[in-house]
């Protein structure tokens, strides 16, 4: 397992961010970038700030004008404290005040008839009150626009995502080792986040446990289904370490199978194999998806593949890249995201494996390790 603490991220490392961000923006016909708190302004600053403050508080981007951050002057401390606070310039306002008559002059330095990407968890209240202040600009989310923004990794974002799969790896391995039957879902549940955080995640995002029908499901929520002899269990866990995901899926069962069940498992182990074995720079998002589900499809069930084969993965647990039919972004080295095809029969049961997936140079490299097989458990 890969272990100590990687070394934290410095100004400099903020803004060769922020200057990429905004020479994409360049690239992509936009007057600039706005990011809201959330993902997008903690990989670009390293400042961390509720995503539901009602307050405005807005980091402006675009090429050739210094990052600058529009930030409440009760906030303006923490957010001088954030890793990369040297590498912008801070703009406050006080309660009482129009924010957006702050942030106004900013947009404007670059036309106020501009088009910018905007994050995509901005609240419509501060793109409208934007608009109020400037009417002849537009905005388009940052997805839409800039897909790729977060997409390739570096090397120690890859270290960090390597960390965070290895961590999972071991909680898997540990609550191999415990007993399902006779247990409620939420029990195994709490299990899961507890062994993450043993292991070193500082935010468990989820714990799927999915019990017989349950496991047709696939974001059932653990519930207080009692676990029986003879279930398919699903198992699909992550969050965050060192501010990296982690997301890993395994199916268990509880005694042994039926031969229907081994072979389904089978089919989706076989789909998720040819799915990473297929990952290389160069082929669309779109192939990954199709590899695996052709598989499924071959094998007779593809009517019960009912999700994308993958999701990309980083500050967050979800993100683009997604692997999915009509996808056309090509793979570039330093991509991470999910693959993890499944099979869902209603009121029966569910089957999904899931690792995450890095792009190399020449292919692809799993960033999760443990066994694909179907575990007996008792």
């Amino acid at each position: 397992m890969t272990t100590g603490t990687p070394a934290p991220f410095t100004a400099a490392d903020y803004r060769a961010r922020m200057e990429r961000a905004a020479r994409s923006a360049a690239d992509a016909g936009l007057a600039g970038v706005l990011v809201a708190p959330g993902p997008d302004l903690v990989w670009l600053t390293g400042y961390h700030v509720p995503a539901d403050t009602e307050r405005l508080t807005l980091l402006v981007l675009a090429e050739g004008q210094e990052p600058t951050l529009v930030v409440p002057t009760l906030e303006a401390p923490d957010a001088a404290k954030a890793a990369g606070a040297d590498a912008m310039t801070l703009r406050d306002w006080t309660d009482g005040k129009d924010p957006y008559a702050v942030a106004a002059p900013l947009l404007g330095a670059r036309g106020a008839t501009g088009r910018f990407g905007v994050s995509d968890n901005a609240w419509a209240m501060h793109l409208l009150g934007l608009q109020r202040t400037l009417p002849d600009t537009s905005y388009v989310s940052l997805t839409e626009a800039l897909p790729m923004l977060r997409g390739v990794k570096d090397a120690a974002e890859l270290e960090r995502l390597a960390a965070a799969g290895a961590a999972a790896d071991a909680t898997y391995e540990e609550i191999r080792k415990t007993t399902f039957a006779g247990r409620k879902e939420s029990d195994i549940a709490r299990e899961l986040a507890d062994l993450l955080r043993q292991f070193g995640h500082s935010q468990v995002d989820f714990t799927v446990v999915g019990s017989g029908p349950n496991g047709a499901n696939p974001h059932h929520e653990a519930s207080d289904r009692v676990i029986q002899d003879g279930d398919m269990v699903v198992l699909d866990f992550g969050g965050l370490k060192h501010g990296y995901g982690s997301d890993t899926t395994r199916t268990v069962h509880v005694g042994e199978p039926t031969d229907e069940e081994r072979r389904v498992h089978d089919i989706v182990r076989e789909a998720q194999t040819a799915a990473c074995d297929a990952v290389r720079p160069g082929i669309a998002c779109q192939e990954v998806d199709r590899v695996a589900r052709q598989v499924i499809t071959d094998a007779g069930y593809g009517e019960y593949f009912i999700h994308r084969t993958g999701h990309g993965i980083g500050v967050t647990t979800h993100e683009p890249p997604y692997m999915i039919e009509g996808e056309e972004q090509p793979l570039v080295p330093g991509m991470c995201f999910s693959v993890e095809p499944g099979i869902y029969l209603p009121g029966r049961f569910g089957v999904r494996i899931e690792d995450i997936v890095t792009v190399t140079e020449d292919g692809g490299r799993r960033l999760n390790a443990t066994a694909r097989d179907l575990a007996i458990v008792g």
